[in-house]
């Protein structure tokens, strides 16, 4: 059977340096950094109190009226999926149910039936305000204020303080199941649950499923926020963030360099619009570039620790070249992680350096986190998404923070200032940093 060609028509991105693709990679090329003292609740109490946070999005904004009343169930990951499905969808020159309803468009120009979606999400976690009142309720010895227990036993009943709908806005797959609704996809739909490595997975799905000819068009990539207390806890538990620059959060996340000591969380989501490419071409789409290759493995090693050698990266990136039919000789661009944490950022570029041998000094790699922080399941697609953009400008925007490249890492990180990159090919890859699965896409620039 003969795959079909798959392209890139739109990005949307929501991230902490911009609302929309172009802001964002602005941002990243004039070495902004998102990266602050946490303003959504009071982060005095941990150890990190920075994060790469969004402060204004509304995301009534990207939605029609009549779904307003919808945007009380929705969490903020699924806002933020919201947001970016939004901008995909207008930068793909697409017009959508959402666009016409909203008054941008005259007309729906797509097929629902032919329109699928995949989407990466991570462990929503419940605002704590409004599970204030049901733990209140479970609470052993509530009359005795320093002798309070959660009970297990009272939790059903304690439950009845919470809205029917409460659920709904926790559930992984509203994600999907929002940006469906909205912009009426009907072919089909997946969710992705596998920590950092979602978007990777989920736009690789998204690939598969346009190649055997399910779909003609697919939303796809990830969301995430961990500007929560729940989300702020783990890794802090687990000693993978930064604490020793709250009073200078923009200089906190050091991807790949000697001085690095840890990951800044933050919250933002990426959203493409894969298309089949003689789809594309018959509207007269823009192309950004083509998706050539997908590969995934699995890390099977440790939950709290990475492989040293970063095997399942490579293994996965590995399959990707396979799939696209290219050698590392081939590859002009890399895009790890790179979310700065000692252990996570040697393993991955122990990977690049078993994958590129005596070229890794050559080939320039591209970091996103130190301006951005770790973005969860929805980091991978921001980084695809700028990615491609370097690609079409032919600019590369810095490693924010990466001043001096640790010598046992031994790769080859933009940094300092944005690099003039005619890129054709490049390879990007990803982990979920607690074990588990890992992916990898090659994307080829489209020649004009």
């Amino acid at each position: 059977m003969n795959k079909k060609r798959v392209v890139i028509t739109g990005l949307g991105v929501a991230s902490s340096v911009g609302l929309g693709i172009d802001e964002t990679f602005d941002a990243l090329v004039e070495k902004k950094c998102g990266v602050r003292r946490v303003e959504a609740f009071d982060p005095s109490a941990f150890q990190s109190q920075i994060a790469g946070e969004i402060v204004e999005l509304n995301v009534k904004d990207f939605i029609f009226k009549k779904y307003n009343k919808h945007a009380r169930v929705m969490a903020r990951d699924i806002e933020l999926a919201v947001a970016a499905a939004y901008n995909a969808i207008k930068d793909a020159g697409l017009k959508s149910k959402c666009l016409v309803d909203r008054g941008e468009a005259e007309a729906v120009d797509i097929d629902s039936t032919r329109f699928g979606a995949n989407i990466g999400a991570g462990l929503i976690c419940a605002d704590l305000s409004e599970l204030a009142e049901a733990l209140g309720t479970a609470a052993e010895n509530p009359a005795e204020k320093g002798n309070r227990r959660f009970s297990l036993g009272k939790w059903g009943e304690a439950m009845t303080n919470l809205t029917p709908l409460w659920l709904l806005k926790f559930l992984p797959n509203m994600l999907a199941c929002h940006v469906t609704i909205v912009h009426d996809c009907q072919a089909p739909s997946n969710t992705i649950t596998c920590g950092e490595a979602s978007s990777h997975l989920a736009i690789g799905e998204a690939f598969r499923t346009i190649q055997r000819g399910a779909a003609d068009l697919c939303i796809c990539g990830g969301a995430e926020s961990k500007v929560n207390p729940m989300a702020m806890i783990r890794p802090e538990l687990w000693h993978r963030v930064a604490t020793n620059r709250n009073h200078d959060p923009a200089r906190a996340c050091r991807p790949f360099d000697a001085d690095r000591s840890g990951m800044v969380v933050g919250e933002g989501g990426g959203l493409l619009i894969l298309e089949e490419y003689e789809h594309a071409k018959a509207r007269g789409a823009r192309i950004y570039g083509e998706v050539c290759g997908f590969g995934a493995s699995q890390n099977n090693s440790s939950w709290f620790r990475p492989q040293p050698d970063g095997r399942a990266l490579r293994l996965a990136s590995e399959k990707a070249m396979a799939d696209a039919g290219v050698t590392s000789d081939e590859i002009d661009l890399v895009n790890p992680f790179g979310v700065g944490t000692k252990e996570h950022d040697a393993g991955e570029a122990a990977a690049i350096r078993s994958l590129f041998g005596n070229r890794t000094n050559e080939v320039p790699v591209l970091a996103t986190k130190g301006a951005i922080g770790n973005n969860g399941a929805g980091s991978g697609a921001i980084d695809i998404a700028v990615v491609v953009k370097a690609m079409e400008r032919g600019v590369a925007p810095p490693s924010l923070n990466t001043d001096k490249i640790d010598p046992d890492c031994g790769i080859n990180v933009i940094q300092n200032d944005p690099i003039d990159l005619r890129a054709k090919t490049a390879l990007t890859f990803a982990g979920a940093m607690s074990g588990g699965q890992t992916g990898a896409l090659v994307i080829r620039r489209m020649e004009s």
